[in-house]
């Protein structure tokens, strides 16, 4: 029950105006989901698809289902990684960056249901900015084999650059802060599987 055009992505324009048919899942981390977010998506951080594929592969045969992330780079890993299972879905161009741009309202929890927390982009200009730092310092206070770690630090940032990719984001998204309350993922899964 597909009426998702190729190329599967949607201008937010298109997504807006096709929200109410859709099912859209968050892959972004549950701090950054509470930060705002499409009306109604719900919340499977990409490093959680997979074990989510049955109740997605439901949803989408009940209807379309619309990926979104940030900007898009992660809700297109995760398209790819759901086709290569067979099961068709379709991203919004540009993320939810591009949705509030075009001037549609992101949604929020109330304040009682969020965690607080930094989006994943602010955790990793924090971690790469202490580690250059620390580099640094260790390398002109202790030894200086220790600017290899700034040197490390900037080499991955302009491989992140080139690739589009981060690594240092998908070890940041394992800690214990960034993935989700196994209540709130099997509450997720449990509204596909109802889908």
């Amino acid at each position: 029950m597909t009426n998702l055009p190729t190329p599967v992505t949607l201008g937010a324009a298109q997504a807006c105006t096709r929200l109410h048919e859709l099912t859209v899942i968050d892959v972004r981390t549950p701090a950054e989901y509470a930060s705002g977010h499409l009306p109604g998506a719900l919340n499977i951080p990409l490093d959680h698809v997979r074990r989510a594929l049955p109740e997605i592969r439901h949803a989408a045969a009940h209807g379309d289902v619309l990926v979104v992330c940030a900007s898009g780079t992660r809700s297109e890993n995760a398209r790819k990684l759901l086709a290569a299972q067979g099961v068709t879905t379709a991203t919004l161009a540009g993320g939810t960056g591009a949705w509030a741009a075009d001037g549609h309202d992101l949604h929020t929890p109330a304040a009682c249901d969020t965690r607080s927390g930094w989006g994943m982009e602010r955790q990793v200009r924090l971690t790469a900015g202490s580690l250059v730092l620390l580099g640094l310092a260790l390398g002109l206070l202790a030894h200086p084999a220790f600017l290899l770690i700034s040197a490390g630090v900037a080499g991955g940032l302009v491989f992140s650059a080139l690739t589009d990719t981060c690594g240092m984001a998908v070890v940041l998204g394992r800690l214990p802060h960034n993935r989700p309350r196994a209540a709130d993922l099997d509450a997720t899964l449990a509204a596909l599987r109802s889908r």
